[in-house]
């Protein structure tokens, strides 16, 4: 269960209420969103898929996330609905829902804005569990020819952390997206590190930032390896590299 799911189903952000039970999560049924990560250009129909496992006879909602801000509720719909019901600020001439499926729902958004670029999430109640259940949720990116690049940041490891076995690297992108896919590279080829990659931040001039850590052995660090964050938003992207002779000019 994601963060943002434990958030919401602690706080039941749904339109109605929702009497929230702590249950064994192995007992719930599992909600798949697809894709993982999807990149439109504005003004094409987005669709996101949300497969429910199990028909409980129970509508799905679908939310939008921000990071920084509060989730949305967009609508809810049950494959016997003549229509979704809408939440606040959202409505038919843009959004829709659809099943292919007794449990397969899509959410439909009709002609992308950039300001669709965020995380979406679909959740429904199971009714066997006794508690809501989210899936891992799609990240939407809605690019634009203007959309400038990102302005990417790599740090070297803590002078403190050298005397260790690993070392971590920081990579800093301030972009005009919540979202970016980051990526690392040692030497040209996937990094072998862990990756930790935290949600954007927004800034006062509504530019967002996300850091990016990947952890190596200081081994590979003081053999001069040289290490590449790569951002990117869609066609647009950026990337740092850095090695330790480069720190030490």
């Amino acid at each position: 269960m994601t963060t943002f799911s434990r958030w919401l189903t602690a706080q039941c952000f749904i339109n109605f209420v929702f009497i929230c039970f702590l249950t064994d999560v192995d007992a719930a049924k599992v909600l798949t969103m697809t894709p993982g990560v999807q990149t439109v250009s504005v003004g094409q129909e987005v669709v996101l898929d949300c497969n429910i496992q199990r028909d409980d006879g129970n509508s799905v909602n679908f939310y939008k996330h921000i990071p920084g801000d509060a989730p949305q509720f967009i609508l809810y719909y049950y494959r016997t609905y003549s229509s979704p019901t809408f939440g606040a600020g959202f409505s038919s001439s843009r959004f829709g829902a659809k099943t292919s499926s007794a449990v397969n729902y899509q959410l439909i958004i009709k002609q992308a804005e950039a300001g669709d670029s965020a995380e979406y999430y679909c959740n429904t109640w199971d009714g066997t569990a006794s508690e809501a259940v989210f899936g891992g949720g799609t990240k939407l990116l809605v690019t634009s020819a203007d959309l400038p690049a990102p302005v990417v940041t790599v740090f070297p490891p803590a002078s403190s952390q050298l005397q260790s076995k690993e070392a971590t690297l920081v990579c800093v992108a301030t972009q005009s997206l919540p979202i970016a896919d980051v990526t690392w590279l040692a030497r040209g080829l996937p990094a072998r590190g862990a990756v930790v990659t935290g949600p954007a931040v927004r800034q006062a001039d509504r530019t967002y930032k996300i850091s990016s850590y990947l952890t190596v052995e200081t081994s590979d660090w003081d053999a001069d390896a040289a290490y590449t964050c790569k951002v990117s938003l869609g066609s647009k992207s950026a990337e740092s590299t850095i090695n330790k002779s480069k720190c030490e000019i």
